[in-house]
């Protein structure tokens, strides 16, 4: 018996939209930055001390992934929808993912098999944006450094060996 491949499971998903899901959490659609149909940002104002001295907290970390995939996204979601089906109001929160999966170098950083977060191919690949324009800053602040160690009378004062 052959077994789907996690990208056929992803792609073969129903996805909710996101405002119905937010519906579902009380969020009320005038805070979600939407990112099409599916994703969307939270204002930080959501988030509140009374809210969480109520609430609990589980924190996934530090995991190695077993040779099968599960580490700490398939194990977070996992927890999140076993926490669900028995009738606790729960849900995930995740970092955005780093490039490594893109590149082959870990796993699929949206977990894996039917616990993963979809859509899958925006999240490994860009998800919001916010790492796209992390690595811009990043490249700007090389080019001036870069400009700023060429020039002769270097306005920065860069001692090219603390680069």
């Amino acid at each position: 018996m052959a077994f789907k491949s996690d990208l056929e499971i992803a792609q073969a998903a129903r996805l909710k939209p996101i405002k119905e899901i937010a519906k579902r959490l009380s969020i009320a659609e005038s805070d979600l930055e939407l990112y099409g149909n599916y994703k969307a940002k939270l204002p930080l104002k959501l988030f509140n001390d009374a809210g969480f001295r109520k609430s609990k907290l589980i924190l996934v970390t530090a995991m190695t992934p077993t040779p099968a995939g599960e580490g700490k996204t398939t194990t977070s979601i996992g927890l999140c929808e076993g926490m669900n089906k028995i009738g606790k109001k729960t849900t995930v929160v995740l970092r955005e993912p780093s490039l490594g999966p893109v590149f082959g170098m870990k796993g699929g950083a949206a977990g894996g098999g039917y616990s993963q977060v979809v859509p899958m191919e925006d999240i490994n690949l860009h998800f919001t944006g916010d790492f796209a324009a992390v690595e811009k800053a990043n490249n700007l602040l090389a080019a001036l450094i870069d400009n700023d160690i060429q020039k002769p009378d270097g306005g920065l004062k860069i001692d090219p060996r603390t680069v």
